[in-house]
């Protein structure tokens, strides 16, 4: 199903970038076990659905080209959802909406950005401008990952300044709508890009997902389970690394009661 045809689903893309061994591109467990809340028969509408004990009825996914990246045939991507899960379904976003939705009884209205452009000009940017529109979403939960596309932060003023870029954003969120928040550590770890995201999130009362331990192990990569020209795209998460952010961010969201 093409992202455009997804009910109350819309879903941005923009092109991202790595430097680095992935310089052309940046770019289980609770999703298949996810126990159904009291209810059934048809889906209920987003407001009102929620997830344990959040409120589930709109969720944000801010990324980069891990949560959607559109078709882009000089590295060998045909896919728009996030690279390099096999089909759209198996991306972590929508492996988390549909354990949400079936947990919730009722499909969450969904919106999917790549703010790989904040990433890149983080100091620059108009962060608030960029996200008008999804500050008028007024989401119930936002998902925040981010950092990959982040210039290396080389001296404490850049790990400084990526800190508070963070900051501001996540606050300008929390400010609109008082959702939950959520924000994921890079997949590739990086000592002070992760600092400084977990820093943020704290700063804002939000909830910091470490995800390091899945990118540090070689079967989360989509080349081991199939044969990947494109280096970039190779190293990107494949279905299985998908399923274990999905389900560690899952985790984080609704505790093992």
């Amino acid at each position: 199903m093409a992202m455009s045809c997804l009910t109350r689903l819309t879903c941005p893309t923009r092109p991202t970038c790595l430097t680095g061994a992935l310089a052309c591109v940046l770019l289980g467990g609770l999703v298949n076990g996810a126990a159904a809340e009291p209810g059934g028969g048809d889906p209920a509408p987003g407001p009102g659905l929620r997830f344990g004990a959040l409120p589930a009825g709109r969720i944000l996914f801010l990324g980069n080209s891990i949560t959607l990246h559109g078709p882009l045939a000089s590295i060998g991507w045909s896919g728009n959802w996030g690279m390099a899960a096999t089909s759209q379904d198996k991306d972590y976003v929508h492996l988390m909406l549909s354990a949400i939705a079936k947990a919730a009884g009722g499909e969450p209205e969904a919106r999917i950005d790549n703010i790989a452009d904040i990433e890149r000009q983080y100091a620059t940017i108009d962060v608030e401008a960029r996200l008008k529109d999804h500050l008028a979403f007024n989401p119930d939960i936002v998902v925040l990952a981010i950092g990959e596309n982040v210039p290396a932060l080389a001296t404490d003023g850049d790990k400084s300044a990526f800190q508070a870029a963070v900051t501001r954003l996540l606050t300008d969120l929390e400010q609109a709508s008082r959702p939950a928040l959520f924000v994921r550590s890079c997949f590739w770890p990086d000592a002070a890009k992760d600092e400084a995201l977990r820093q943020a999130c704290a700063a804002v009362g939000g909830t910091f997902i470490d995800i390091g331990a899945l990118g540090r192990d070689p079967a989360n990569a989509a080349r081991s389970e199939r044969t990947i020209e494109h280096a970039g795209v190779a190293g990107h998460p494949g279905d299985r690394g998908m399923l274990a952010i999905a389900d560690a961010i899952l985790a984080a969201m609704r505790p093992p009661r």
